[in-house]
């Protein structure tokens, strides 16, 4: 395993992401993992090569020069999708299974809540909400969130 030190991250011709490591090998594709991607989402990167394993890791990303700095910012945005709920607008019903609309930082959706264990704490100030397709939305602090919303949210927690 490799650190950050002397490492050329690029994309390749199909426009997926290469390393070259300070050794001179070359592993391409390889995938940008976050180790910790919501208590710290700028360190620990692991760059796991085609056989998965890792090939190199990243402690910091601000350690990177800025280009290679944003090639895997794009990267991980690209690969992770968790919408923060911002609002909830309506809540089907106070049982589970029951259908929320909720407006996030990517829009408007609806989804079905199917059980109150989709619904956990990570810490005391994020939530992270299950639905039943498997994708994950993230409430980061549940007091921000306007009045109407932490009504509708309090009854599930």
């Amino acid at each position: 395993m490799n650190t950050m030190h002397n490492l050329r991250i690029e994309r390749n011709p199909l426009g997926r992401l290469k390393v070259q490591t300070p050794d001179g090998a070359v592993h391409e594709p390889v995938t940008a993992v976050r180790a910790f991607p919501i208590q710290t989402p700028a360190a620990n990167i692991s760059l796991v090569g085609p056989s998965g394993h890792e090939v190199a890791w990243i402690a910091d990303l601000a350690g990177l020069p800025p280009e290679q700095r944003a090639l895997l910012e794009q990267e991980l945005h690209q690969r992770e999708f968790m919408p923060l709920i911002q609002r909830l607008v309506a809540v089907s019903s106070f049982a589970t299974p029951s259908t929320w609309t909720v407006d996030t930082d990517r829009g408007r959706c609806q989804f079905v809540l199917k059980g109150e264990e989709d619904l956990r704490r990570l810490n005391p100030t994020t939530l992270l909400v299950h639905d039943s397709h498997g994708v994950q939305f993230m409430i980061r602090d549940p007091l921000s969130l306007d009045k109407a919303s932490r009504k509708l949210l309090d009854r599930f927690l």
